[in-house]
């Protein structure tokens, strides 16, 4: 990890600063080799078990379907609904599998090769078009296996909950609030979030830094202002000295023209 990165965070960051020295270097080592069929096919697997049932069931998928080997689009499409069944596959997991190979056939999901080439998000938008797979999917495929520099998954909970605890917050930033906040890590907002992961850490270990400074929250949308003389709002300001269950004095309704026909 370059020293150039943890600098630029430091002085963008103050919080992150003290995060970044109280963690140390950085320590995230993509994988490199990003086959997308079989990245996805694993995570449909994973979705809502536990690491060693999910790897159970991907070992009888290799078994029965691959034979003794990860299974093709092709073969995922040749294979019975039942034995995909008998592997542990759901029905909607059976399904999604089958979507996953439909569109890897079809090219909507991309070989290794054009994955590479593509942006950030030309790679969420074709592959959360698979049934089964979102956003968040896609940037954990994003940050572990290509190593894109720049990619900052505010929906995690990791991550939110690890923001949380680094900035010393009585709760989670919404995910749009953390978005905002993380405008000023680009263009390393990957590095950023592999910290906020490693704050839950400090915190179960009794050493999270202090924040090097207090925020009540992370600034999102300003919360519009009480409006001057001559402005517009949606709901009425109440006149000073006004009771505040005074009756609204009753005007005159004016008819509406009739329509010309």
């Amino acid at each position: 990890m370059s020293q150039h990165i943890l600098e630029h965070l430091a002085r963008t960051d103050p919080v992150l600063g003290g995060l970044i020295r109280a963690v140390g270097p950085c320590r995230l080592a993509p994988e490199g080799d990003c086959h997308p069929f079989q990245t996805l096919a694993r995570a449909i697997a994973h979705q809502q078990l536990n690491g060693t049932a999910a790897n159970t069931i991907l070992g009888r998928l290799v078994d029965s379907c691959g034979a003794g080997s990860f299974p093709t689009p092709e073969q995922v499409l040749r294979a019975p609904a039942e034995s995909l069944r008998a592997a542990g596959f759901s029905f909607a997991k059976v399904a999604a599998l089958r979507d996953l190979a439909e569109k890897t056939l079809a090219a909507v999901v991309p070989d290794a090769a054009t994955l590479l080439q593509l942006t950030d998000e030309e790679i969420i938008t074709r592959l959360t078009e698979v049934r089964g797979i979102g956003r968040w999917t896609v940037e954990m495929l994003l940050v572990f296996q290509l190593g894109r520099p720049d990619v900052l998954p505010v929906d995690d909970f990791g991550v939110r909950s690890g923001f949380q605890a680094a900035y010393g917050l009585s709760r989670m930033p919404r995910p749009q609030v953390l978005a905002a906040w993380g405008e000023r890590w680009k263009p390393y907002r990957t590095t950023a979030a592999w910290y906020l992961w490693r704050a839950l850490e400090l915190k179960r270990a009794g050493t999270l830094p202090v924040p090097a400074e207090r925020i009540r929250r992370p600034p999102g949308k300003a919360r519009p202002r009480a409006l001057r003389a001559g402005g517009t709002s949606s709901a009425p300001l109440r006149r000073a000295g006004a009771r505040k269950h005074s009756r609204p004095r009753r005007t005159r309704r004016s008819r509406a023209p009739a329509s010309k026909k």
